[in-house]
């Protein structure tokens, strides 16, 4: 599998993979699929900068024949007081890619990427409780539990509570 950075020449194929994830896992995701088709592409393009100190970066994999299969986010912070933390978002690997090892490797390149910026000393993420293989990934790459948002997810007739969790950087 490649893994590199996208940019916004990739947001298509990022919108069209995110679109199927809302749409099969509406339970992990705070954004629905009806909420994210409404954006541009023009929004797409933007969350996929490729400015030299972007304020998100996306990372994606591919497989041997050249299809998205897996992305992952980067968030930075810009006011000065919280310029030390970054935000893990948007993690999402296609389900016949699955069980190989993928997130971990999407995690990890996210990791070793916020700690080749100058200053990242915190990378956060929130997971819903729902989802016990994605909590167990994210413990295995360093993430400790901080805190529980209860009811951060409203779906139909219940609600879905998610765990905030950090690690250190650098």
């Amino acid at each position: 599998m490649l893994i590199r950075q996208l940019t916004p020449a990739d947001a298509p194929t990022y919108r069209a993979l995110m679109l199927a994830a809302y749409s099969a896992h509406p339970d992990v995701f705070t954004s629905s699929h009806h909420e994210r088709e409404q954006k541009s592409l023009v929004w797409w393009q933007t969350r996929l900068s490729d400015a030299a100190l972007p304020r998100t970066v996306v990372l994606g994999a591919y497989d041997d024949q050249g299809a998205l299969c897996a992305v992952v986010g980067v968030a930075f912070k810009s006011q000065a007081k919280t310029r030390h933390k970054s935000t893990l978002f948007g993690l999402y690997v296609a389900d016949a890619y699955r069980n190989q090892g993928l997130a971990r490797q999407l995690v990890e390149q996210a990791q070793r990427l916020a700690s080749q910026r100058g200053g990242i000393r915190l990378m956060q993420l929130t997971v819903s409780e729902t989802n016990p293989a994605a909590i167990a990934l994210y413990r295995r790459c360093g993430f400790e539990q901080f805190g529980l948002e209860p009811m951060a997810i409203a779906l139909d007739d219940h609600y879905i509570s998610k765990l905030h969790m950090s690690c250190l950087i650098g």
